[in-house]
């Protein structure tokens, strides 16, 4: 055996030797510093380790005689304990009705919450999930537990993609309520989980005056004008934006209820269901640092389930792939968890299907179940290019640029003298429920083009017309690329060409396509010759983007069945089409060199 090898099987013993069991939730975990032995009134278990809130509670010294009140009164200190206690589930590998002991994953959430609820902070969590270790268990019992066992009258919501998941969810109540020690019950009335006022999507804990309600994207009747104190926001990544309602409504109109306050919940957790999503991008935001939330993710390895004894650990060894090399070295797996892995992944046509179901990490869950044509990689290597913009707006004659924080257009950087611009329009409406009209410019000397500045908004397509003219000549008329669709088509076509032919008198720098006509034509083929370029450009890192509405929109488009482009429902791709031109007219026209500016007057340099 090579000295490798062995090395690998000694660490390997190290790494088995070192793995702890769980400790026992009745007689509490000695290992935590949170924790102190002490003596309880119980004669089966006399020594026991209790949180050290449960020691300070001043009730404690009242309840040392009494074996049912010292239990009730830890039940309210120690969560672990009053899941083996009190709360009966359904074992998800076992089918059997079973008192619920939490598993490793189960209790590095419940560190995030309990160190939020400790510190008197409202508990706030996004949880990316890998599958079957019971996260949803987790966060629904945790609801449960405050409602029993700390706060009267706090009305919670569970809300998923469709109703039925929802209510199978809250199922979980059901049990633990009907389960429920009537000794170690805390409330006005014997437990139990009745229907409220007739309603079919609310129930009610009797004694407690808690609220439970369940609802749905599908149908959000049930969350208008309610007090929720707690939210249970399920499978979050598949939720669909539609027209009439997106996710980000749905989650405002939710958590817009709940008080900022102690005691407080807002459990969002999902498994990951590619990028750009709502989920995604809210799970991107909290993992920075920038969100309300903490943002946990739980691993494959990290759950005790996925381990698998290999018959000869010397042969695993010394076979190790590329991945499975990685999985050792960078993520201390033992061998006997490479070796389930490489047995699970034979179940799987694809690495990708098998990484989708079990991630090794947090972006491997995200890219493994997309279906998107921008490499998330790449977008996300072009969005730590992304700045944050001075904003301003134009003077009408396109002299100088004013700052105003109220201000349409971005700009990241100033017109420098002899710089080449090109300056792309992508037409939307004029009312703010239409699309977004986008006025992008980059500059595109030799080497890599980047984004210098934009303008995003709605107005009138005349007054359009004007940013547009004004920001390509204060970019030292820059190259003008007006997408014309919506200016030749449509009832008001003619207002359109009147518009067309004034740019065409007025900015002679105008790009004009083949036939001499104004503005560039998006049709289904020239449509996909710039969503090409664009693809290109990103995954070449062929341009330099500063803008991260960009990255997102490149994160949520897609390729439809029919062959076609376009953004996912509910999401946009205005600012991402005016990147898409621009990298398409840089790539397929020649450029003139450009002197620098000397004077005001407009001068045709060419087209």
């Amino acid at each position: 055996m090579n000295t490798e090898i062995q090395h690998i099987l000694d660490e390997n013993r190290r790494r088995m030797s070192g793995r702890k069991p769980l400790p026992d939730p009745l007689r509490g975990d000695s290992s935590s510093p949170l924790r102190v032995q002490a003596t309880a009134p119980d004669p089966e278990m006399p020594t026991v380790y209790i949180p050290l809130t449960m020691l300070d509670d001043p009730c404690y010294p009242t309840v040392l005689r009494d074996l049912n009140a010292w239990k009730r009164l830890r039940c309210r200190h120690d969560f672990e304990y009053w899941c083996a206690t009190c709360c009966t589930i359904k074992h998800k590998t076992r089918g059997l009705d079973m008192r619920f002991r939490l598993n490793a994953p189960q209790r590095k959430v419940l560190a995030v919450l309990e160190d939020d609820r400790l510190n008197g902070r409202p508990i706030r969590l996004i949880l990316l999930k890998a599958r079957q270790w019971g996260g949803s268990t987790l966060i629904q019992t945790y609801m449960a537990w405050l409602q029993s066992c700390h706060c009267r009258n706090w009305n919670s919501i569970i809300c998923s993609q469709v109703k039925d998941t929802s209510a199978g969810i809250r199922g979980m109540y059901s049990k633990l309520i009907e389960n429920y020690p009537a000794e170690l019950w805390d409330g006005d009335e014997p437990p139990k989980f009745r229907p409220y006022e007739r309603s079919s999507n609310v129930r009610e804990i009797a004694g407690r005056g808690c609220r439970v309600t369940v609802s749905s994207i599908e149908n959000q009747d049930a969350i208008r004008g309610a007090d929720f104190a707690l939210a249970h926001l399920s499978e979050t990544a598949f939720w669909p934006a539609t027209s009439s309602h997106t996710p980000a409504d749905l989650v405002r109109a939710v958590c817009g209820s709940i008080a900022y306050q102690p005691y407080t919940l807002i459990a969002m957790e999902s498994t990951a269901n590619g990028v750009g999503n709502y989920f995604h991008s809210e799970w991107l935001r909290c993992s920075k640092g920038e969100g309300d939330k903490h943002a946990v993710f739980i691993p494959w390895y990290d759950i005790e389930i996925y381990r698998l004894p290999p018959d000869d650990p010397a042969a695993l060894a010394a076979s190790l792939s590329p991945y499975e090399l990685k999985l050792w070295t960078e993520h201390g797996c033992a061998l006997d968890q490479i070796n389930w892995y490489r047995h699970k992944l034979r179940e799987y046509p694809t690495h990708d299907k098998m990484m989708a179901e079990f991630p090794t990490t947090a972006d491997e869950a995200f890219t493994a179940t997309g279906c998107d044509i921008f490499n998330p990689a790449k977008v996300g290597t072009l969005r730590m290019g992304c700045r944050t913009p001075l904003r301003g707006d134009l003077k009408a004659d396109g002299t100088a640029f004013v700052t105003d924080s109220r201000g349409m257009m971005m700009q990241w950087s100033a017109p420098q003298p002899g710089a080449d611009y090109i300056v792309t329009v992508d037409i939307g409406g004029r009312t703010e429920r239409a699309d977004w009209s986008v006025i992008a410019v980059m500059k595109a000397d030799p080497g890599v083009p980047e984004v210098v500045a934009q303008w995003r908004g709605h107005c009138d397509h005349d007054l359009l017309a004007d940013k547009a003219m004004a920001m390509a000549f204060y970019y030292n008329e820059a190259l003008l690329v007006v997408e014309a669709n919506s200016l030749e088509g449509g009832l008001n076509c003619g207002a359109g060409q009147f518009i067309l032919q004034r740019l065409g008198n007025e900015y002679m720098r105008l790009y004009r396509r083949e036939g001499g006509r104004v503005g560039f034509h998006t049709n289904r083929a020239t449509k996909e010759m710039a969503v090409t370029a664009l693809i290109e450009g990103v995954r070449e890192l062929a341009y330099i983007e500063r803008d991260t509405m960009a990255c997102d929109e490149l994160l949520t488009y897609e390729q439809r069945a029919d062959g076609s482009y376009a953004a996912k429902p509910g999401c946009h791709d205005d600012v991402l089409m005016s990147r898409a031109i621009a990298l398409y007219v840089l790539r397929t026209t020649s450029r003139p060199t450009v002197e620098p500016r000397v004077d005001h007057t407009p001068r045709k340099l060419w087209w």
